[in-house]
């Protein structure tokens, strides 16, 4: 709510609840809005400042309800249809949120905030040409914005204009050399090596008095990169473990809750329930399924598969995760019925088609985690492809600890958590092996670098696909790709990955205890899970 907003409000409670609003006084702001709408249930603007509060403390769902209700009484409210479009954004629903925002820029063309949130949602459903034309737009008339300078490098980056790219960034930083996202960016690029003036911009930025946490576990994370391509593995793992340790403050994550759904999902999971369910769920042959652990080798396997020319590369869709974790889960998998596991299968081609821009016959859905809903992606899919992307424990798993994600992996910010969380995903694949031999074809990220050919002509022939010599050169393959690896992935197959780790041997016994037999069993599973 603006000042010019507030002082126009009639109502005293209403006024006093948009002031309250204003200074993010939310427990004095809501009992207010909730006392004005028992009186007068149709006033939009107190329906539209409830949703705000609601969206503030991340009740996206509630803010949502209250916007269409609110859009209801007046189909003309452009600033609840914008608020609308935004809840959408952060439900991760860009499609419906661009719905929006075509219909608010007819009557609001010049508000640059709009136009910045439509590249943004673009960006999430692979309109990456049209939002980086809105970012070109916003930036010409706000050229002074660095996190928009930062998001157009991110779409740059994605679409493979390297060096615009960190153009972008580098203008970002000389508007706001304190705004570690940025920094973090340029290193998350993983071909650019910051020299010794970066590294002080850095270390003077991480000095600032009031520095924000998340800019400070940015820099952090960024400095630890620097470090590291200097091989002063100390100053590395001091900036990594400071980032990590800072960042997992924020990010909840219980090992334990992760190992008792994956004792649950092997319950459930026997030979007897799938030869219950056999010839169930929806028989489309188009989804390939690449997951396994992040930073395990995944991006490489999506670029091998989209050079050739009958499949699709899209991203690490949200939708099996989605569809997946309702109700009583994973126990629920033995009571659906036919038509429901059909449906299911019916309803996650649909909403992957957001996220295609091709007629071929096959797409890849690259989202890791997705190990962890094997059996469902089974039964509601059961033609579909499964490729786990595996990569030695240790290179993998400190691979993760120095990357920041911007959500979803909260188990990567202590070592011990990720180990059992490696260890917990080689449990369950293991047990996926033997109870549904030869459904899940795997890729060994080390075998791939040492022999490469063979690999991929194996990893081709899984798919059912005809052999195609692109497939060897998908380094040279334009696409978008926006993983960490997207520049990685268009290089040809480099060693780097598989070492790098023995640098910091020395501080991570943590994370070798917690792997403990999946360690020194590897490649394969431990005996005593085959």
């Amino acid at each position: 709510m603006t000042a010019e907003t507030i002082t126009g409000l009639r109502d005293p409670r209403l006024m006093q609840a948009a002031l309250a609003l204003h200074d993010n006084r939310l427990s004095e702001a809501e009992p207010l809005l909730r006392a004005h709408l028992k009186a007068d249930p149709f006033d939009v603007y107190a329906i539209r400042m409830l949703a705000e509060l609601a969206g503030r403390i991340g009740r996206y769902r509630d803010a949502e309800n209250l916007l269409r209700r609110a859009l209801e009484l007046r189909p003309a409210f452009g600033a609840a249809r914008a608020n609308l479009a935004t809840c959408l954004y952060k439900q991760n629903k860009p499609a419906e949120a661009i719905a929006e925002l075509d219909r608010v820029m007819v009557e609001d063309p010049e508000n640059i905030g709009h136009s910045n949130l439509k590249a943004a949602a673009l960006g999430k459903i692979g309109g990456f040409d049209e939002a980086i034309e809105l970012y070109d737009e916003v930036l010409k008339a706000a050229p002074d914005q660095p996190k928009v300078w930062m998001s157009y490098g991110h779409m740059l980056k994605t679409v493979g204009r390297l060096d615009d790219g960190v153009a972008a960034y580098r203008r970002a930083i000389g508007i706001a050399p304190t705004l570690g996202e940025v920094w973090w960016s340029l290193a998350n690029l993983k071909t650019v090596r910051f020299g010794t003036e970066d590294i002080a911009a850095m270390q003077a930025a991480l000095a600032q008095d009031g520095l924000s946490d998340e800019d400070r576990f940015h820099l952090d994370f960024a400095l630890g990169k620097a470090f590291e391509d200097a091989k002063d593995h100390a100053s590395a793992f001091a900036h990594y473990d400071a980032a990590n340790a800072l960042r997992r403050e924020t990010q909840p994550y219980s090992a334990q809750e992760n190992s008792r759904f994956v004792d649950r999902s092997i319950a459930i999971a026997t030979p007897q329930l799938f030869a219950a369910k056999a010839g169930q769920g929806c028989p489309d042959r188009a989804p390939i399924f690449v997951l396994g652990m992040p930073r395990a080798g995944s991006t490489l396997v999506e670029q091998i598969l989209s050079s050739h020319s009958l499949v699709e590369g899209t991203s690490e869709l949200p939708d099996i995760p989605a569809l997946a974790r309702t109700g009583d889960y994973p126990e629920r998998l033995a009571d659906l019925s036919a038509d429901a596991l059909r449906g299911l299968g019916e309803d996650y081609l649909k909403r992957a088609a957001i996220q295609r821009r091709t007629d071929k016959p096959y797409f890849i859905d690259k989202l890791p985690n997705n190990w962890a809903h094997v059996p469902f992606i089974h039964l509601i899919l059961p033609n579909a492809v499964i490729v786990d992307a595996r990569r030695h424990p240790m290179s993998c798993c400190f691979s993760n600890f120095k990357q920041h994600f911007a959500r979803g992996q909260a188990f990567s910010y202590a070592l011990d958590d990720m180990g059992r969380y490696y260890a917990d995903y080689v449990r369950l694949m293991a047990h996926i092996d033997r109870v549904l031999p030869g459904r899940v074809h795997r890729v060994l990220y080390e075998q791939m670098v040492d022999s490469s050919e063979a690999e991929i002509r194996a990893l081709i022939a899984a798919c059912g696909l005809p052999w195609e010599d692109a497939c060897l050169r998908f380094h040279e393959t334009e696409r978008a790709v926006r993983t960490p690896s997207s520049e990685q992935v268009r290089r040809p197959i480099f060693r780097d990955g598989v070492e790098g780790w023995q640098g910091f041997a020395s501080w991570l016994g943590p994370l070798e205890a917690a792997l403990g037999d999946v360690l020194t069993s590897y490649p394969t599973a431990p005996a005593q899970w085959q």
